[in-house]
Order: C-alpha cells, then sequence, then structure tokens
C-alpha cells in the first residue's frame, strides 16, 4: 500500500508541475482546464458506486479493476496526439488513480483499530515527502525531453507495483476459502436481463448518473463563464446551472425515498459528526484550490525560479505534512480523541493562508512565502487527519467505505470548486490586468501573453514588459488567496458541529475482511 501511495505521489508531483506545459502544446488551452475540471468531477460521482463494488465484488477483485483503469489512463495520456483524445484519457485517469487510493484508504481501515486508524493514513501518506523533492526535478526532466514520458513511465510502473498488493489479498482468500473460514456464494443462473436490473439496483446506477450530470453541469459554468461573450448573463450558463441544481435536488431525493439500495442510510448522513467533517473537508479544498493551480506559473514568473524549484516550494505542504501527520496519529492514539486539534490547527492554517494576501504584493522576499507556505501544511494536514478519523469514528463497518466515499466527494467537490473559481478570478482579471499594466510595444500581445506561460517567461527578468506581466501576476494571486482566506473562514463553525467521540469506547469489528 506504502508503495502504491509513493507511485501516485510520484505522478501527481510530476504531471501537476507540467500541466502548464502540457496546456501549452494543445491551440485551446483553457478547454484543457475545463476538461481536468469535467474528469476530476465525474471521478468524484464514481466514489460511491466504487465503495459498493468493494463491498459487493470484495476488495481484490474491485482493487484490480481500479489498476486497470489507471493504467489505460496513463497509456491513452501519454499517447494522445488531439484533444477528443486527452480528454477520454483524463476521464480514465481521474477515476482510475482517485478509485485506487480510495481503494487503498478502505484496505487500511479494514487493517487498522479506530484507535490506531489516524496513525495508519498517517503512515500511508508518507511517500509524499519523497516525491516533493524527486517529483519537480523528475517533471523538468520530463519537460525537456518529453512530457508525455511522464505518464508513459507510470503506465509501465503502476503494474509491477499493484500485482504485489492484489497477491497478498488473492492469496489470503483462497486460503480462507481453504480453510472453511470464507464461504463462497453459490451463483444462480439469471437471465441477461435479471442479471442488468441487479446491476442496476445494486449500483444505484440512476443515482450515479444524476449525481454526476448534476455535478457536471452545475459546476462547469464556474470555469467557462468567463471565456463566454455574455458570460453569466448567457443563457447556456444559466441552463447548466439551473438543470445542474435540478439534478442534484433530484439526486438528494431519489437516495431518501426512491433507491432500492442507496449508497449510505439516510440515519448515518444525519449525524452531525460526519456532516460536519464533510463540510470542514469541502470548505478546506474550496480554500486551498481557489489559488493553488497557478501557484508554480507564479513562482516562475514573478519569482523567477525554475520548474523545479517552484515545485520544491509547491510541495513544501506535502513534506512539512509528510513528517507532522506522524506525529499528530500519535497523539490521537495517545489521547483517544481527535477534536482538540481542530482548535488551533484551523485557526493556523487561516493565519497563513491570510498572510498570503499581504505577502503577494510585488518585492516580497520568498521567504515570506515559504513561511506561510510551513504554517498551511502543518495545520492543513493535521485537519486532513482529523477529517478521516472523525468520519469513521461513526458508522459501522459494512457502511465505513461508503462514509469514506462521502468525505472523498465532498472534497474533490470543494476541488472542482476552488478551481472553478480561480479559474473564473484568473479569466476575469488577469486579461484586464495584461491589458491596463503591458507597455506600448508590447499591449498588443496580450492575448498570447495571456495564453502561453513559454512566453511569459521569454522575456527577461527586469524588462518592463517582464516586470507588467509579474504585477498582474501578483495583483490576480492576491485576489485568489483573499477568495481562499474568506471560504477557510466558515470552517471555525464546522469544528463545533463533530462531536469529540472518545475513540477506545467505540466497538471494533474483527475477523475477515474480504
Amino acid at each position: 500500500m506504502w508503495l502504491i501511495y509513493l507511485v501516485n505521489a510520484f505522478q501527481g508531483s510530476i504531471t501537476s508541475n507540467l500541466a502548464a506545459y502540457i496546456a501549452s502544446d494543445f491551440e485551446d488551452a483553457p478547454l484543457v482546464t475545463v476538461i481536468g475540471t469535467v474528469s476530476s468531477i465525474m471521478a468524484t460521482a464514481m466514489t460511491m458506486p466504487i465503495a459498493r463494488m468493494l463491498n459487493v465484488w470484495d476488495r481484490g477483485n474491485g482493487f484490480l479493476f481500479l489498476a486497470a483503469i489507471a493504467t489505460l489512463g496513463l497509456i491513452l495520456s501519454a499517447a494522445c496526439n488531439s484533444l477528443p483524445v486527452y480528454c477520454a484519457a483524463q476521464v480514465f485517469y481521474y477515476v482510475g488513480f482517485q478509485g485506487l487510493i480510495f481503494c487503498v484508504d478502505v484496505i487500511t481501515l479494514d487493517t487498522s483499530t479506530l484507535r490506531d486508524r489516524g496513525l495508519a493514513y498517517a503512515f500511508t501518506s508518507s511517500p509524499y515527502i519523497i516525491s516533493a523533492f524527486a517529483g519537480p526535478k523528475a517533471a523538468e526532466g520530463f519537460n525537456d525531453y518529453n512530457w508525455r514520458w511522464g505518464y508513459g513511465c507510470f503506465a509501465i510502473i503502476l503494474p509491477f507495483v499493484c500485482i504485489p498488493l492484489y497477491g497478498t489479498l488473492l492469496y489470503n482468500k483462497k486460503k480462507a476459502i481453504a480453510s472453511g473460514a470464507l464461504i463462497q456464494p453459490v451463483s444462480d443462473k439469471k437471465s441477461v436481463k435479471a442479471w442488468l436490473w441487479d446491476f442496476i439496483i445494486e449500483f444505484d446506477l440512476v443515482g450515479v448518473i444524476l449525481l454526476a450530470g448534476g455535478m457536471s453541469l452545475f459546476l462547469l459554468p464556474f470555469i467557462i463563464a468567463g471565456s463566454t461573450e455574455d458570460q453569466w448573463a448567457a443563457p447556456h450558463i444559466i441552463a447548466m446551472l439551473v438543470v445542474g441544481f435540478i439534478l442534484l435536488v433530484a439526486f438528494a431525493l431519489f437516495e431518501r425515498f426512491v433507491a432500492p439500495r442507496p449508497f449510505i442510510p439516510y440515519s448515518v448522513l444525519r449525524n452531525r459528526t460526519i456532516l460536519g467533517a464533510c463540510l470542514l473537508d469541502l470548505v478546506y479544498q474550496i480554500a486551498y484550490y481557489c489559488w493553488d493551480d497557478y501557484f508554480s506559473s507564479y513562482l516562475q514568473v514573478v519569482y523567477n525560479r525554475s520548474l523545479a524549484d517552484a515545485g520544491y516550494i509547491g510541495n513544501i505542504f506535502d513534506v512539512v505534512s509528510g513528517v507532522w501527520l506522524l506525529g499528530v496519529g500519535y497523539c490521537i492514539r495517545r489521547t483517544c480523541r481527535f477534536r482538540w486539534l481542530l482548535y488551533w490547527s484551523v485557526p493556523l492554517y487561516i493565519l497563513g493562508e491570510g498572510l498570503l494576501i499581504y505577502f503577494r504584493k510585488e518585492g516580497t522576499n520568498i521567504g515570506y512565502i515559504i513561511m506561510c507556505q510551513i504554517f498551511m501544511a502543518i495545520g492543513g494536514g493535521t485537519i486532513i487527519i482529523v477529517e478521516q478519523v472523525a468520519i469513521l469514528s461513526v458508522p459501522t463497518h459494512n457502511d465505513a467505505a461508503s462514509a469514506l466515499a462521502i468525505l472523498e466527494m465532498f472534497g474533490t467537490v470543494g476541488d472542482a470548486v476552488g478551481a472553478s473559481v480561480s479559474g473564473a478570478i484568473w479569466t476575469q482579471l488577469f486579461p484586464n490586468y495584461l491589458q491596463t499594466l503591458l507597455p506600448e510595444e508590447s499591449v498588443g500581445d496580450w492575448e498570447t501573453i495571456y495564453d502561453s506561460l513559454d512566453v511569459q517567461l521569454s522575456y527577461p527578468v527586469g524588462n518592463v514588459t517582464r516586470t507588467a506581466i509579474s504585477q498582474a501576476y501578483g495583483d490576480t494571486q492576491t485576489w485568489m488567496v483573499t477568495a481562499g482566506t474568506i471560504f477557510m473562514a466558515f470552517s471555525l463553525v464546522c469544528i463545533f458541529i463533530i462531536r469529540d467521540i472518545k475513540l477506545d469506547t467505540k466497538s471494533q469489528v474483527k475477523g475477515l475482511l474480504f
């Protein structure tokens, strides 16, 4: 499981650092951002049925299926030569990797006690310490040679890394069957029609369609409205928002009153601890992704940092939180409580993000940016572990995977909303700042400058055009960080929604888990 997290951390670090250059390879760079957002939304909608699949098919078969989807996504991403193929590749890529890591998280909760779960999740997250250093430098090498190999090499590595865990799960399952500890269900011969009906009911296919369609239609306008002629007044933008909202409401009503087998019991959803943890994750992810997508480009343009150096600074969160979380997990194990950690971690995160508003101004020493990153890493890493422990402290073991899927869904929706907010700010403000600040000799090229990071970096430091671009970046990022800080302020309310549960008093399921 640790090796799978390591591969995920490496490929995530490399592809995120290459994102701006990949976008520049396609003629319609803003559409690449839309594709990434839609793919992430689709992956979120699939988390619920994946949780059901892991219960119905068992962990091993579900894990193998998701590994195959992730590998296919990597292969298609490496081989794509057109935007439609890239779009399909990203859907497989996001669904596969997000599902694969979710599966590993479920297996982690299967094999750990509630009291030790924070420490277990801290351990599986520790590979990000390694990828934070190696990933950006590798991304720089792939960019110099061919960015496609950033996907291609992991298409080769991933299957070999997944085989040991799948083999272990399969071996133990066969061992349990041979000993009589696990009884295989007798398969009934069914017609194709009966089999399809069982599939639709078991995996709540109607719910999946409503959720995926609703989330995509409701969140997409936040990305594309800025590049539309009439922007928010455009009829198709309004129609997408209205239809998306209706589909999401229909999903909630269908799950509550119609679905024969809803993803998770309604009584569990009403629990305040689950609600508080999900809302905290939603707010936290929105606040983070309000500015993070453009942070690497900001460091390269404003501070003239290389791709590798920008990656190192951006990955401070992974390094610091990776080490810090081991201590947080130990504290939870010793105290058997978790809410007290939120009393200081949430304010610390707000402080770090709030200070970034001031430090986004021109001429700020980069040391202050790094200081804020450290504050946010300590606070944010603690918040993530507490959310996971809190939401798993309530449901029964049969509902634990679904509860984790709900947390994943809220988090990814937060990612999408945050990315939508940052994309809207970028498309609305950055072009205006460029047209206002660029000197006369280059103001006519503002569209070319806006579309390409390579063009932005082609102007030497000290050049009047480069200075204007840097100022435009700083002014735009100030609004992004301000939006993130405002969203994060709502997390203070979430702290008191979560109950302070004593972990060593909760019953723990023991025995065979497949």
